[in-house]
C-alpha cells in the first residue's frame, strides 16, 4: 500500500499516546533536510500512558515490521506511514501523526 516516506521529525506515538523517536535514523538519505527511517531502525518510546494496574506492559520500544516495496536507503526498505508496526512487550501499533507528504513510495 502506498504511503508517504518517514523521517527524522515526523511525529509518532505509541496506541497509547507515548511519543516514540527513532535510535537508528539513515543519515545518507534525506527528506526535507531530514533524515529518513529504514524499517530497520526501532523507536524508543517514552511516557506509554497505559494505567498504573497495567504498568509491566508499558511500551517502551516500536518497530515498523514492513516497508517500501520499491524504493530502499542503504539496501534497506523506507519505513512509510501506513507500514504495520508493533510495540513491545504488548503488541500494540505505532501511530503516525504527522510526517512529510512530498515524497511518496509503494
Amino acid at each position: 500500500m502506498p504511503g508517504a516516506l518517514m523521517h527524522v521529525g515526523a511525529a509518532v506515538t505509541c496506541a497509547h499516546g507515548g511519543p516514540a523517536t527513532p535510535t537508528a535514523p539513515y543519515a545518507r538519505v534525506t527528506l526535507g533536510g531530514r533524515a529518513a527511517i529504514t524499517v530497520a531502525a526501532s523507536y524508543s518510546v517514552a511516557y506509554c500512558n497505559l494505567p498504573a494496574a497495567a504498568a509491566a506492559l508499558r511500551c517502551v520500544a516500536g518497530q515498523w515490521l514492513s516497508g517500501s516495496t520499491r524504493v530502499f536507503a542503504g539496501g534497506r526498505p523506507l519505513a512509510l506511514d501506513t507500514s504495520p508496526s508493533l510495540c513491545v512487550p504488548n503488541g500494540a501499533p505505532l501511530l503516525v501523526l504527522d510526517c512529510q507528504s512530498r515524497v511518496t513510495a509503494i
